[in-house]
C-alpha cells in the first residue's frame, strides 16, 4: 500500500476570484462592519427561501440563541432536540435558561424522530429544534403535527425539499450557519429567518444594543460584518451550481459503492437530498469508524465521523440506542463543490480498495 502524495480533505471552502473581488469591493468602500452588504445578504437569503425576512448574526450558534429568545423561550421552558447533532443547539438552549430534552433519531435519515419527540412532550415544552442533517430534511410533516413551534436548523440542508416544501419555510423560525465549509460560506456567520415580521423585529433588537431607546439585558453584539456578507452574496449567486456539483459527486459515489459493503444514504419518499455530507453506514465486520478513518487517511483520503460526539454521551444519559448505532457506524466521505474529478476518483479508489481487503 502506498500513501498518496497529497491528502484529500474531508471539507474545504469553495471560494475563488468572485469572492476575492467581493471582499476587495467592501474594503474599498470603507464600510467594513454591519452595513448595506449585510442588508443585501439578508434580503437574498429571504428570497432564496421565500420568507418575509432575515436577521444576519455572527454565527449559527448565535442564530439559535437569538431564535429561541425571539420565539419567547424563557427559563423554566423545555426545548426538545436530538442527541445526534453538534453541541450548538444544546448550548443555545442552556444559555437562554431553558431545559434541553434530548431524544433519539430515525434509523435511516439520522434526523430527529417524531415518535420520540411525542413521548418527550410536556406542558412545559415551548419549542422543538429540528436539525436537517447532512443535506436531508427531517420529517417536518410528522413534527408539525405535534403542534409545538419548530426551529428549523438548515445549516446543512438549504435547498432541500420535504413534502413539496423547501426546508426553512415550515417552522416558526429558521436558523442557518455560514461557517467556512457549509453549503454557503461567509467564514463565520449565521442568520435567523421567518415568515413572522414581529419575530424578526425581536431578533433584530436582540442582535445589537447600540442606539436603542431602552436597555434589554438579553441583547448582545451578534452582528455580522459587511466583509462576511459580501462573501455570502457572492456565494448566493452560485448556490444552485454548488448543489449541482454535490449531486454529481453523490451520484458517482452511489454508482461506485453500490456493490460494496457500505450502506448508502437513504432518501425517504417525499424528501430530497442536497448532500452536504455523503454519509455511509459501515457494516460491523468492516471495523469501527475510527479504524476505517485511520486506514483511509493512510491512503490519502480524510474522512470523519459526521457527529463528533452525541449529546447524550456528553450528558451521560441513556435512551438513545439508534443514535448509539449511528455513532458507531456512520462515516462521512469528502464531498464539496471544489472537489475535482481526480479527487473524486481517488476517493472512490481508496474506499473501494480498503473495503475489499
Amino acid at each position: 500500500m502506498t500513501t498518496s502524495p497529497s491528502v484529500i480533505l474531508h471539507s474545504r471552502p469553495t471560494v475563488g476570484s468572485d469572492e476575492l473581488q467581493a471582499l476587495t469591493s467592501v474594503i474599498g468602500s470603507g464600510q467594513l462592519s454591519q452595513g448595506p452588504r449585510v442588508e443585501e445578504f439578508e434580503q437574498g437569503m429571504a428570497a432564496l427561501l421565500g420568507v418575509a425576512g432575515g436577521v444576519a448574526v455572527s454565527s449559527g450558534t448565535a442564530a439559535l440563541e437569538v431564535a429561541l429568545k425571539a420565539l419567547g423561550v424563557t427559563p423554566g421552558d423545555e426545548v426538545i432536540l436530538p442527541s445526534y447533532v453538534c453541541a450548538a443547539p444544546w448550548l443555545a438552549v442552556v444559555r437562554v435558561g431553558a431545559q434541553p430534552k434530548i431524544v433519539d433519531i430515525e434509523p435511516d435519515s439520522y434526523a430527529i424522530d417524531p415518535a420520540a419527540v411525542k413521548k418527550a412532550l410536556s406542558a412545559r415544552t415551548s419549542a422543538i429544534i429540528v436539525p436537517h442533517l447532512f443535506g436531508l430534511p427531517a420529517d417536518l410533516t410528522g413534527l408539525q403535527s405535534l403542534g409545538v413551534p419548530l426551529i428549523e436548523d438548515c445549516a446543512q440542508t438549504l435547498g432541500a425539499i420535504e413534502a413539496g416544501r423547501q426546508v426553512g419555510t415550515v417552522g416558526a423560525v429558521t436558523v442557518c450557519s455560514f461557517y467556512a465549509t457549509k453549503l454557503l460560506c461567509t467564514g463565520e456567520g449565521g442568520m435567523v429567518l421567518s415568515h413572522d415580521q414581529s419575530l424578526l423585529e425581536r431578533a433584530r433588537a436582540l442582535r445589537e444594543y447600540d442606539e436603542e431607546p431602552a436597555l434589554d439585558d438579553r441583547a448582545f453584539n451578534y452582528k455580522m460584518t459587511d466583509l462576511q456578507a459580501a462573501l455570502g452574496i457572492s456565494q448566493l449567486s452560485r448556490f444552485r451550481s454548488f448543489l449541482e456539483r454535490r449531486s454529481e459527486i453523490a451520484a458517482a459515489y452511489r454508482t461506485a459503492f453500490s456493490s460494496t459493503r457500505l450502506g448508502l444514504p437513504v432518501v425517504p419518499s417525499g424528501r430530497s437530498h442536497v448532500f452536504y455530507r455523503f454519509v455511509v453506514r459501515l457494516s460491523r465486520n468492516i471495523g469501527s469508524a475510527a479504524s476505517v478513518i485511520a486506514r483511509l487517511e493512510q491512503r490519502g483520503v480524510q474522512c470523519r465521523c459526521p457527529v463528533f460526539r452525541p449529546l447524550h454521551r456528553y450528558r451521560d444519559l441513556a435512551g438513545c440506542p439508534v443514535t448509539e448505532e449511528a455513532f458507531a457506524q456512520a462515516l462521512s466521505l469528502p464531498i464539496y463543490p471544489s472537489m475535482t474529478d481526480e479527487e473524486v476518483a481517488r476517493t472512490i479508489q481508496a474506499v473501494t480498495e480498503e473495503l475489499s481487503e
